[in-house]
């Protein structure tokens, strides 16, 4: 319970707008948080073929969202899935809806969306490589 507690506490005194719009200010990393808005959870593999970028430079920007604490991961044997953190404070899930609401259709947001649509062979089927 204390961890919890001190988690999100922790959370809430790190996460300023300042800290919030430096973790997004990186396209890379904000065509992830949007990837990660409309379809949840993601593995490494499906954001790498939705914005067509090699797995370490993903890796690179979701290794910056975590610091930050915006995303969470979790391991799968040899896959690590991220979503955005479920304890972040409400203004910055406004934030974030706002963002992915109004842009979502937009480029380059709307092609990764596509893209990750017709991606073979996604997770929850066989894992990808």
């Amino acid at each position: 319970m204390l961890d919890h507690i001190y988690e999100i506490s922790y959370i809430k005194s790190m996460m300023t707008a300042d800290s919030l719009f430096n973790a997004l200010s990186n396209p890379i990393r904000l065509r992830c948080i949007l990837l990660m808005q409309a379809q949840g959870e993601l593995c490494v593999c499906e954001l790498t073929y939705a914005l067509a970028l090699s797995q370490p430079m993903i890796s690179r920007h979701l290794a910056v969202l975590k610091e930050s604490g915006l995303v969470t991961d979790r391991r799968e044997g040899q896959w690590v899935y991220y979503q955005i953190n479920q304890k972040l404070p409400q203004w910055i899930n406004s934030v974030m809806q706002t963002t992915a609401t109004e842009n979502i259709e937009n480029e380059p947001f709307a092609n990764d969306l596509d893209n990750l649509s017709q991606m073979p062979n996604r997770p929850g089927s066989v894992c990808c490589a």
